[in-house]
Parts: C-alpha cells; sequence; structure tokens
C-alpha cells in the first residue's frame, strides 16, 4: 500500500478543526484524485503526509513507514509539487534542482546527472543557467515539478499541478505524469480541472468539512450523487446544482 491514512484528524492553534476523522488507502501504482471545494481540507492532509504539518490524531503510513514516528523515511518517499510557486530566487533552474537533491543525500554525479535529465524532460536545457525569476509561469511550473521527482519519490503529490498554466502545456504535464504512472510511480492529485481528474485519475475522493465524503471511480461517484458526470456530482457535493450545464442547457431551451 502506497498511502494508508486512519482516522486521521488536525486542529490548528486557533481551534480550526481542518480534518475530522480521516481515512484513506491509495494502492502502490494508482493515479488517486482528491477533490474538494477550498478550505475542504486538501492542503492539510498534504502537509500532514509530508510531515509539513503534525496530525493532531490517527496515523499516516507511506509505503508502510509511520509518517510522524519514521518521518525520514517516510518523507524519501514522497515528491511534492507545491500549488504555490516556492521557488528560491536567488538560485539558478540547474542549481534549484542540485540542491533538492542534495537534501535527499543522492551523491554529487548522480544528482548531476539526474539534473540534466529532468531539465531535458521539461524542456528546461536552455534555460538551466537563469535565475529561476526570470522564468515564465510555465516554466516555474515544469521546474517545480522535476524538482519534485528528482530524486525519484514513490509517491509523487500534486497539489493544483496546472493552476494558471496555458493550455499546451497543460497537455503536456498532463502526458508526462501519466507516463511516470505507468512506469509505476504512485499518484495523488488535487485539482480544480474535473475534467483533469476525470481523465488522469483510476479513482477520486470527495472531501468536505474536513472528512472524506464519497470516494470510488468517476462513474462510481455519479452514480452515488444520482447525476450524469463527475461535474455535476462535485455541484452537488458543494450545493451548487444550479450550475449544471444539463440545467443550463434545458433553460436556454
Amino acid at each position: 500500500m502506497a498511502l494508508q491514512i486512519a482516522d486521521l484528524s488536525k486542529r490548528y492553534s486557533t481551534g480550526t478543526e481542518a480534518l475530522r476523522g480521516v481515512s484513506l488507502e491509495i494502492e502502490a501504482g494508482e493515479f488517486f484524485g482528491l477533490l474538494g471545494p477550498n478550505g475542504a481540507g486538501k492542503s492539510t492532509l498534504i502537509h500532514c503526509t509530508t510531515g509539513l504539518a503534525r496530525p493532531t490524531a490517527g496515523t499516516i503510513r507511506v509505503f508502510g513507514h509511520d509518517a510522524v514516528e519514521d518521518g525520514s523515511e517516510a518523507r524519501l518517499a514522497v515528491g511534492l509539487a507545491p500549488q504555490d510557486v516556492n521557488l528560491d530566487w536567488f538560485l539558478t533552474a540547474a542549481e534549484t534542482l542540485d540542491y533538492h537533491a542534495g537534501y535527499f543525500g543522492m551523491p554529487r554525479r548522480e544528482r548531476r546527472e539526474r539534473t540534466k535529465e529532468l531539465l531535458d524532460v521539461f524542456s528546461l536545457t536552455a534555460k538551466k543557467d537563469e535565475s529561476t525569476r526570470t522564468l515564465s509561469g510555465g516554466m516555474k511550473r515544469r521546474l517545480i515539478l522535476a524538482r519534485a521527482l528528482m530524486h525519484r519519490p514513490r509517491l509523487l503529490i500534486l497539489d493544483e499541478p496546472t493552476a494558471g498554466v496555458d493550455v499546451e502545456l497543460r497537455l503536456e504535464l498532463w502526458q508526462y505524469v501519466q507516463r511516470i504512472n505507468a512506469e509505476g510511480t504512485t499518484i495523488l492529485l488535487t485539482t480544480h480541472y474535473l475534467e483533469e481528474a476525470e481523465q488522469l485519475c483510476d479513482r477520486i475522493a470527495f472531501i468536505n468539512g474536513g472528512q472524506i465524503v464519497a470516494e470510488g471511480t468517476s462513474h462510481d461517484l455519479a452514480a452515488e450523487f444520482g447525476v450524469a458526470s463527475l461535474e455535476d456530482a462535485y455541484l452537488e457535493l458543494v450545493g451548487r446544482n444550479e450550475l449544471s450545464r444539463a440545467r443550463i442547457v434545458d433553460v436556454a431551451q
């Protein structure tokens, strides 16, 4: 099992209860989607899984390693491409990848080879010596994904990876993550693009109010909510079914 989350809760010092008894299992090699409105608990779940936040209660195991008690081993297995562009503006693109690999103990020669490989894969070779500050928005997104993959993680977490990018780059990223998933990398994706989740994910979970409220394939979720599509199931989840495209078409007619 790639990721096992059991009865996970997280209460912040402000009193906000971001997660309330979340349980979730993701099989090794699976492409799994986590969907929910802003504030539903997606980012907190990711932060707990990657060691950026400490759970209040419950357990998280990453390929058998407890994310709290055995955090260093669990973290080695995870690559995170966060939603925010959190690059160091004082580093070049190549240095960004090399330094990140160093944090994970990769030998210098392996770091150089892996950096060269990923710069090529993500069409960043021509920009390798440029400051990250000067890169376009799309190039920054590419670099963040390359950085997450530097240490060859077994679980890749993509938090809104295509937010704000153009259609061409979105499709390029889709193709790449599908390829690495086919090669065995487990992927957890959060996204607000429902067609992205529908296209890429084997299974999807809906999270709302800090709880998992539904889980299954796109077809399963549509059936559970009694609607025709994943999009309509999501609109039912957030209480905005008046926005359904089918309903808009009926009104137009």
